[in-house]
């Protein structure tokens, strides 16, 4: 055989490309691994998205807000005086309209709405108090909504709110104490 035909039939036993079932093996390889990421990113989302909700759901961000205000103002309130109501339903503190005033003159007085229709709200009401007591209601804020029960308590100095929220999807109860600073 001579060098010629050594290189034709060298020529002749090129490789050949994939075969089919190569092809559909690699193929259905590639898809099980696309579809395994996929799931993946899904699921991924959705977890981050039903976090997501239950961190900054309207139950969450009104639990935080009712306990930051009832704390902020029971502690700016007088010593001398705090109303309950014997069944528990509000709580009625007293204080000063600036740190010169020598009299108490401003109450804050917090009550809980179990109105079915709204859901029930805990509200807010802020007036003046004459010198014989007579109170003048100046306004009235929403503290927070979707509130299933609250009852207020008093122990010498401190006030307690027992508030518990759920809006049919989540539930959260705070439990917020202060104590009285002022004199």
């Amino acid at each position: 055989m001579s060098v010629e035909q050594g290189m034709r039939k060298n020529k002749l036993r090129v490789q050949r490309g994939f075969t089919i079932i190569e092809l559909t093996i690699a193929a259905a390889i590639g898809l099980i691994v696309m579809l395994g990421i996929t799931a993946i990113l899904v699921d991924s989302q959705r977890g981050w998205q039903r976090m997501y909700n239950t961190i900054y759901s309207d139950v969450v961000t009104d639990s935080y807000v009712a306990g930051k205000t009832f704390d902020a103002v029971v502690r700016r309130a007088s010593r001398q005086r705090i109303s309950l109501d014997e069944a528990g339903n509000w709580a009625e503190v007293y204080y000063y309209a600036d740190a010169n005033s020598a009299v108490v003159d401003r109450y804050a007085r917090f009550y809980y709405d179990s109105d079915p229709n709204t859901g029930g709200r805990l509200y807010i009401e802020y007036g003046t108090v004459t010198s014989d007591g007579v109170k003048g209601a100046s306004s009235t804020q929403t503290v927070c909504e979707n509130v299933q029960s609250c009852t207020f308590e008093g122990a010498g100095r401190a006030a307690q709110m027992i508030l518990i929220l759920n809006d049919g999807s989540q539930r959260a109860t705070v439990m917020s104490s202060a104590v009285m600073h002022n004199q």
